[in-house]
């Protein structure tokens, strides 16, 4: 068959349930990264049975298809981007199945939560809605009241 004529493996292809979990899962990678609690997640809406979301799973973590500290490092580097305080990354990163000790590693590494809380005042102004902005964010409530407060002072002269 010509190059250009060969087609990709489809579910008709795989010769055993792994093998059509596998392609599954590959499916669902194909977006985005995934966690490996995500992918056994999705496996089991998809009816896989444990022993081959099992072996699917750890077939993924063997190839570094899917890695949770890579996912763990992107997945906050984005939510703080967006403005989001460590509570909140934290919550995102244990929804999607990330060790309590991986994501306080991870969250180690970004800037620290006061630098991220300023600069967004910078951009909103020091005001009670400003505060409850930050708030909602998952900002501690120290470090919304420190930044308010510095921004103020700093304001007032």
């Amino acid at each position: 068959m010509p190059r250009w004529r060969r087609r990709s493996p489809s579910k008709a292809d795989a010769t055993t349930p792994v093998d059509a979990a596998f392609e599954q899962a590959l499916r669902a990678l194909r977006h985005r990264d995934r966690t490996a609690c995500e992918i056994e997640r999705f496996l089991e809406s998809r009816g896989v049975g444990e022993s081959d979301r099992s072996a699917v799973v750890e077939k993924l973590v063997r190839t570094a298809l899917v890695d949770d500290r890579r996912y763990a490092e992107s997945r906050a580097l984005t939510l703080a981007e967006r403005g989001a305080g460590n509570e909140r990354i934290r919550y995102e990163l244990a929804f999607a199945g990330i060790d309590d000790e991986v994501a306080e590693d991870v969250i180690g590494l970004l800037d620290s939560e006061a630098e991220r809380a300023g600069r967004i005042i910078e951009r909103r102004g020091a005001s009670p809605k400003t505060a409850r902005y930050l708030a909602g964010k998952g900002f501690s409530e120290d470090v919304v009241h420190a930044v308010v407060a510095h921004a103020r002072d700093e304001t007032l002269g």
